[in-house]
């Protein structure tokens, strides 16, 4: 059974407990297996071996989600083949290819961790307690070696995480 870190994070106020243990630098990036847009299963290993950015949202319908995807297409597209960009949800693969479609996204691959939540629980953002299950907005940064190099778990899910911190810890781990 998974850790539950009680009380871990907020929505809209209230306190919501979260599935996993808390990454931090310097940790060794878990695996998972999440749902690709052709329906293919992709794992941590078959993503490059470069600096990767792990943009973890609730779901790509929802405000915050889509600037927060929006956001990160717009800063990446300085940093080229350098980095590899994806945005994880439990949002279907359906969902995600028809977001990044109608806003004209093409520089960040969609995870849908429909197939079995690893990646929730490996990174400890599976939020519990909710009708439904939804990842907790969250943002991660692993080196080409597959250490995590930043770990953010914004606590009130409502809220955008914070993008310059991200973005300089993304370039460090690019070493650009």
């Amino acid at each position: 059974m998974a850790e539950k870190r009680l009380k871990a994070v907020t929505m809209k106020g209230k306190e919501l407990d979260l599935l996993g243990p808390e990454l931090k630098p310097g940790d060794r990036a878990p695996d998972f297996r999440c749902v690709v847009a052709d329906l293919s299963v992709l794992t941590l290993g078959e993503t490059p071996h470069k600096a990767r950015l792990l943009s973890v949202v609730p779901s790509l319908d929802t405000p915050v989600c889509s600037i927060q995807t929006r956001r990160f297409a717009q800063e990446l597209a300085t940093l080229g083949d350098f980095v590899a960009a994806y945005t994880v949800s439990l949002d279907l693969p359906f969902a995600q290819k028809r977001f990044c479609a109608e806003a004209g996204i093409d520089n960040i691959t969609n995870l849908s961790d429909v197939h079995d939540h690893s990646f929730g629980l490996n990174y400890g953002v599976e939020v519990e307690g909710l009708p439904f299950p939804i990842l907790s907005r969250a943002i991660f940064v692993i080196d080409p070696s597959n250490t995590v190099t930043y770990a953010e778990y914004v606590p009130e899910i409502a809220q955008e995480p914070n993008y310059d911190a991200a973005l300089a810890a993304l370039k460090a781990a690019a070493g650009v």
